[in-house]
């Protein structure tokens, strides 16, 4: 039986996040394995969420250094995850990808809108030959179509997508992979409902699977998140039979591994050095420093307030304080040090908010369980929750009362808050998906604005003297006799 037996290594990383420090690790381990194995029998695959433009390499080069640092590692197909589609536009990601990518992006369930077509520098599918076998990727990314619409893609059902592709590649393939940005209680669905997959590799969700789980005869592997981990998977196709025979997979932790690749390290160096000339533009020179709280009011807070609900042409402006990771000083501002304080990829959005939902949230911004709160996901790259920075409201309180009792009064504007009105609120994007505060989930006739981030319309309020000035003033009152 043994001449009938082609044997494959699948390597895969996802969910990088642009932690750059294990990239050389990871390469090292690649190149190990490419050394063990003849190079036809390696095949090299990332699962999305490479970029993270909280990085100062990947935001001062535009995600070139995350591209050729996969290029000098030998990635052989990428798909996207949602930190590419929707942390840079359309037009940025396809000049850097035609331009440096030397592997294909896949995108089975991307549609450009303006074409019809999926976007002219991805494949919806493709084919390799290796270790004398067809094998055919499909890659499919989370649908978040509304996001997805506001910049020109259309992105479908994923399983729908899916389902389309096998039909066209299973006659043609021996082993079909589905590369999967979807999470893994989707994976586990795919591998249920669909027949014809041989292997799902997944992401998103940051899961680690020490070794593949089976399902309904698909195998899914994962390898967690940041470089942690490295998924090595190995199996034996039976060209007589005409199917996988043996399959055996693992994560390798990549954290404490002593091998780097030296060329991948210099290569990290080289943009570390070029994205910090490019971060070092000037945004603005400040007069004064600006001060942060996380779990007070502070000037930092208020402006940032107050840039959303302009930004968003709105009567309040709300943002957590723990977006903001530090204050700053007086002097010359650069984009490096806006990204150091601001480096999450979250977007400001309006909506229609009651007057009792709003003061719902007024309520547990005040409560220490909700100031501490660490958050995840969705975006957010600080510590807790922090307070409410507030713009377009006055608010009265007494932190000596009993929780969900110690606003004693809003104002908006001149007139005291209507609980049952709605108000035009511009806040940020993660509070619609409920983290954070429940009831700014709540909110109606939502409209997401893309593709800025908070630091950007930050930028912009620190080039403006009036509205630091207005920042000084105090949005909350406390009558406790406790308040200082």
């Amino acid at each position: 039986m043994s001449e009938h037996l082609q044997r494959l290594v699948i390597l895969h990383t996802n969910d990088l996040h642009s932690h750059f420090e294990q990239m050389p690790k990871i390469s090292a381990y690649f190149d190990r394995v490419r050394r063990l194995w003849s190079a036809d029998q390696v095949l090299t695959l990332d699962i999305g969420d490479h970029m993270d433009r909280m990085r100062p390499e990947t935001e001062g080069t535009n995600a070139i250094a995350n591209l050729e640092i996969m290029n000098a590692t030998g990635y052989e197909a990428m798909v996207i995850g949602n930190n590419e589609g929707l942390t840079f536009t359309p037009e940025l990601l396809s000049a850097v990808v035609q331009r440096h990518a030397a592997f294909p992006v896949i995108g089975s369930n991307i549609i450009d809108m303006a074409t019809g077509q999926t976007p002219e520098w991805m494949q919806t599918s493709l084919i390799l030959a290796k270790s004398g076998l067809q094998i055919g990727l499909i890659g499919v990314t989370a649908a978040y179509q509304t996001y997805y619409e506001l910049l020109g893609w259309q992105v479908t059902d994923p399983l729908e997508a899916v389902e389309a592709q096998i039909r066209l590649l299973r006659p043609q393939v021996d082993i079909l992979i589905v590369m999967s940005h979807l999470g893994l209680g989707t994976d586990q669905r795919m591998a249920e409902e669909l027949q014809g997959i041989d292997v799902i590799l997944g992401g998103h969700t940051h899961h680690v699977l020490e070794e593949p789980l089976l399902l309904s005869g698909t195998y899914i592997g994962a390898a967690g998140k940041f470089g942690q981990y490295a998924g090595h998977l190995e199996l034996a196709y039976d060209t007589a039979q005409r199917r996988i025979v043996e399959l055996t997979g693992r994560v390798v932790p990549m954290t404490d591994a002593s091998e780097e690749d030296s060329s991948v390290a210099a290569l990290l160096e080289y943009y570390r050095i070029a994205s910090a000339a490019a971060l070092d533009e000037e945004v603005a020179q400040l007069r004064q420093p600006l001060r942060l709280d996380w779990y007070g009011e502070s000037p930092l807070g208020n402006l940032l307030a107050a840039g959303i609900r302009r930004w968003t042409s709105a009567e309040i402006g709300l943002v957590n304080s723990g977006q903001l990771l530090q204050g700053l000083k007086e002097g010359r501002l650069t984009r490096g040090r806006l990204l150091e304080i601001c480096p999450g990829p979250i977007n400001p959005c309006r909506f229609l908010l009651s007057g009792a939902d709003l003061l719902q949230a007024l309520e547990e911004s005040q409560l220490d369980e909700f100031m501490e709160k660490p958050i995840r996901g969705l975006g957010f790259r600080g510590e807790v929750l922090g307070v409410l920075s507030v713009d377009g409201l006055t608010v009265c309180v007494d932190s000596s009362r009993a929780p969900y009792e110690r606003i004693l009064a809003v104002h908006v504007g001149d007139k005291l808050l209507e609980l049952d009105r709605d108000y035009v609120v511009g806040t940020i994007d993660m509070f619609t998906f409920g983290s954070g505060y429940l009831s700014l989930s709540r909110g109606k006739e939502v409209g997401y604005m893309l593709p800025e981030f908070i630091r950007d319309v930050l930028a912009v309020e620190l080039r403006n003297e009036e509205a630091i000035a207005q920042s000084q003033s105090l949005r909350f009152t406390d009558l406790s006799s406790s308040a200082s």
